[in-house]
Formats: structure tokens, sequence, C-alpha cells
């Protein structure tokens, strides 16, 4: 019986070490969450419904950057864009795609850029990019964000 008592003895004070223990607060949890969370990349990119039928991330990607550069190009190939500046072949568009499904266009040029009426470029941009077909935003552990990104547009084709 000795034997037995000293054994419920010693059950009882190891495992009093399991109550002693901190439960972590929400708060602390939350933030090494946040912490271990990659805010540089989306987990998926946004997306035409063309493109959504794609499994693959890189190809969903890919389809949507091909179609929307190819989108772009026809819209600002009826302008009067290659008149205007000959000489520009390739421009560079910084899209925004917010979480509500809008998307915004504006021209991008080095800082150091005076060769071209940026302010015109940028007129022709909000007049010709308009009427897309639906966006599907980035999302981030499924939940629409917002995202950025510079496109480069072919203009001239020769």
């Amino acid at each position: 019986m000795n034997q037995y008592y000293f054994l419920f003895v010693f059950i009882l004070c190891t495992s009093c070490q399991y109550f002693e223990k901190q439960v972590p607060s929400e708060k602390e949890l939350l933030q090494k969450e946040l912490k271990e969370i990659n805010w540089k990349e989306v987990d998926e990119y946004p997306s035409f419904t063309d493109c959504d039928k794609l499994t693959d991330k890189k190809q969903r990607q890919q389809c949507f950057f091909e179609f929307l550069s190819q989108l772009i190009q026809e819209k600002l190939e009826i302008d009067t864009l290659s008149v205007l500046y000959p000489e520009l072949d390739t421009i560079e568009v910084k899209v925004t795609v917010f979480p509500d499904s809008r998307m915004q266009f504006e021209p991008h040029f080095p800082k150091d850029s005076v060769a071209y009426d940026t302010i015109k470029i940028d007129s022709i941009l909000h007049a010709r990019l308009v009427n897309f077909p639906k966006v599907n935003p980035a999302l981030k552990q499924g939940v629409p964000v917002k995202t950025q990104f510079i496109l480069p547009v072919i203009i001239k084709v020769e």
C-alpha cells in the first residue's frame, strides 16, 4: 500500500506541471501568425474568368498578364499614341487591381524622363483603358487584396 501511495503522489505532483504552463494569448498567437506570413507575395494572382479554368498557379498568372497586355495593346492601337510618339514602341503601364475588382492604369516612366508628355499619355490611357472584362482580385489568406505591377505593353508592331 505504501508503494501505491508514493506512486499516486508522484503522478499527482508530476502531472501538476501541465497546469502551470501559460497558454499564449490570442494577441500573441495572432502576432506570431502575422510574422510568419510573407506579405510581399499573394497566394493567388488577379485573374480573368478565361484564366480561372487553369489549375497551375504559374500558368494562371501568365494567362492573366498575357491577356491583360493583349487587351491594353488592342485598346491603344486605335489611338494616335504611335503618331504622336513614333519612336515609342513599348510603354510601361503601372496597373493597380483593387480588392473590389476595379483597375487603374498609369504610365510608368523613369524619373528623369522628359522626352514624352506624360500628362498627354496619361490622359490617353485613362480615355482608352476602360470597359475591361471583370477581373478577380488577388488573394492573400483567402482575402481580396490590392496589387500593383508594371506591365510592358508593345504599342508598335512592325
